[in-house]
């Protein structure tokens, strides 16, 4: 048993949709989560870049006697999974790429359509492709950037016209020319407009991987006796830039009544 807490990261707000489920599966766990908000988003920033925010971003959730790091971002799972449970082979290291993609491998036959929407970054990466195709080749994945989300959903632009016109900008033609019937939310942000889409586009399956990835977390607390038998202390937000659009999110998600929000500053640039 460990009662300390698992640490979550993202570019912004995104993440929280990691935890959501988490909290519901695993009760007694601790949460200690980092959202980059001063400096999101991640998605159109090179590499190199997000590795240095990334490095960063572990270094204080470490700081924090977390017992595992969750990389609750594509963007930075695509870019820097390997390089962080590299410099960081102390502690349990995942990202939310992995269990989606293998949700795709169980679920999916060779007449699927498989479509990804992410950030630049991410579908330039074509990690998705790349796990997927690793066990079943014969699958169908097609990849698209939506680049406009992100920021949207910073700002809370999700239930109104606004957010509706831009998802059919991007999402029309690539699911009409495509024939798309699966769609992975690509990008932890997204499935804060998953009734958005769901409405626009009924017929689809959408696979959420900010869910899957709660099934990896408890494998692995499992396997490494992880495992909280109680949570000591409250859930905590940290933020680099501390918005009000970051708590209303936080009370958007969630049903808390024990939990802290605090700011955290790094010296690198806002960029």
């Amino acid at each position: 048993m460990d009662n300390r807490p698992i640490g979550f990261f993202d570019s912004g707000l995104g993440g929280l949709t990691c935890i959501a489920p988490l909290m519901r599966s695993l009760p007694n766990e601790r949460i200690i989560y980092f959202g980059d908000t001063a400096r999101t988003p991640y998605g159109s920033k090179s590499p190199d870049t997000i590795k240095n925010f990334a490095r960063e971003i572990c270094d204080f959730l470490l700081h924090q006697d977390v017992k595992m790091i969750v990389i609750a971002c594509n963007t930075v799972t695509a870019t820097c999974l390997r390089d962080l449970q590299a410099r960081f082979p102390q502690i349990p290291i995942m990202g939310v790429i992995q269990p989606a993609a293998n949700k795709i491998c169980a679920d999916c036959d060779e007449t699927s359509q498989i479509g990804i929407i992410g950030t630049k970054v991410t579908i330039k990466s074509k990690s998705y492709e790349a796990l997927i195709h690793q066990k079943r080749p014969e699958l169908q994945v097609h990849g698209l950037a939506c680049p406009a989300f992100v920021p949207l959903i910073e700002e809370g632009i999700i239930e109104n016209e606004i957010m509706d016109l831009t998802i059919r900008h991007y999402m029309d033609n690539f699911i009409r020319y495509y024939k798309i019937d699966t769609l992975v939310l690509g990008c932890t942000h997204y499935p804060l407009i998953r009734d958005n889409i769901r409405r626009i586009y009924p017929d689809l399956r959408i696979v959420n991987p900010s869910e899957e990835v709660v099934h990896r977390i408890h494998q692995v607390l499992e396997n490494e006796d992880l495992f909280a038998d109680q949570r000591s202390g409250d859930h905590t937000f940290y933020a680099s830039d501390l918005s009000e659009n970051f708590v209303n999110m936080i009370n958007r998600i969630f049903e808390l009544t024990e939990f802290r929000v605090a700011f955290k500053n790094f010296d690198l640039p806002t960029v």
